[in-house]
């Protein structure tokens, strides 16, 4: 059984930046990720508020973190997670055993919960604006959400499709004011505010019926309404709606185990809170060590 000093499952912003930290520490690192490094931000079409990358595509800064990690030492390995014990004083994880282990599995986007939702997904119905926006070029489209996602969605969306609706259920938007602003003022975007979608009409995707009762033509909808942490697997550490509790250091309430990222109960869910998260986790480890 392979041994190194800090196993991280999940190669998004988080884990990739703990890995860097901690290769640079000295300390033999492996990293799991059962898809891609970058998570969420490859799904991303433009990244406009890490501080001195405006602009950066998504695709291009998991490429970057990937890379990253890898100059520095780090080992990547593209698998499921199925065995797992943490409780004991080495840890181990599938085939691999380490002495600390950092959680950097994130999130996976909420679903409306509405009938024929899961029928339709692929066949009108999405959960990424960037990855499947294309199909729907010169068609009419809807968004529900209120964060920043939506608005994102909304934005990127409007240069692609001839019209998109914007669902969301309450009076205000949750988003950054600025791109509040930005969605307000695009020509194609109808704001549908204090409504909610009750019924997906037809196979593929005709149209969606509304809460108050109208009913919008439509081929495809956007569903960003957040997310559920992925911390199933991770039943031992103290947890809060889903999220895995923490400390200033990311310490669990298991004793050399970490949680980083959207994984973790926290303020604001962002890239630059990931890295920062995944940061400070291997630096606690190293001056530990």
């Amino acid at each position: 059984m392979d041994r190194y000093d800090v196993i991280i499952i999940g190669g998004g912003p988080a884990g990739c930046t703990a890995g860097i930290y901690a290769c640079r520490g000295g300390l033999k690192t492996l990293i799991i990720e059962k898809k891609f490094c970058g998570g969420q931000t490859v799904l991303t079409d433009t990244i406009e508020n890490y501080p001195g990358l405006d602009g950066i595509s998504g695709f291009e800064f998991a490429q970057k973190l990937k890379a990253h990690a890898l100059k520095y030492g780090a080992e990547i390995v593209s698998e499921n997670v199925e065995e797992i014990d943490l409780e004991r004083e080495v840890k181990r994880v599938n085939n691999y055993e380490a002495d600390a282990v950092i959680i950097a599995t994130g999130a996976v986007p909420k679903k409306l919960g509405i009938d024929r939702e899961e029928e339709l997904t692929g066949k009108g119905v999405s959960y990424c604006a960037t990855c499947d926006g294309m199909f729907f070029k010169g068609k009419d489209v809807a968004v529900v959400g209120g964060g920043n996602t939506a608005l994102e969605d909304a934005e990127y969306l409007s240069r692609i499709c001839n019209k998109v609706y914007l669902i969301h259920r309450r009076d205000k938007f949750r988003g950054d004011m600025h791109l509040v602003k930005r969605v307000e003022a695009l020509e194609n975007v109808e704001l549908c505010m204090e409504n909610q979608v009750s019924e997906l009409v037809g196979t593929p995707l005709s149209s969606v019926v509304l809460k108050d009762g109208r009913e919008l033509s439509v081929n495809g909808i956007f569903i960003a309404v957040g997310n559920n942490p992925q911390s199933e697997l991770f039943g031992a550490c103290e947890r809060e709606n889903g999220y895995i509790l923490t400390d200033e250091f990311m310490r669990t309430s298991v004793k050399g185990v970490y949680a980083v990222g959207d994984v973790r109960k926290k303020f604001l869910r962002q890239i630059i809170t990931a890295c920062s998260d995944g940061a400070v986790a291997s630096s606690h480890i190293i001056s530990n060590k």
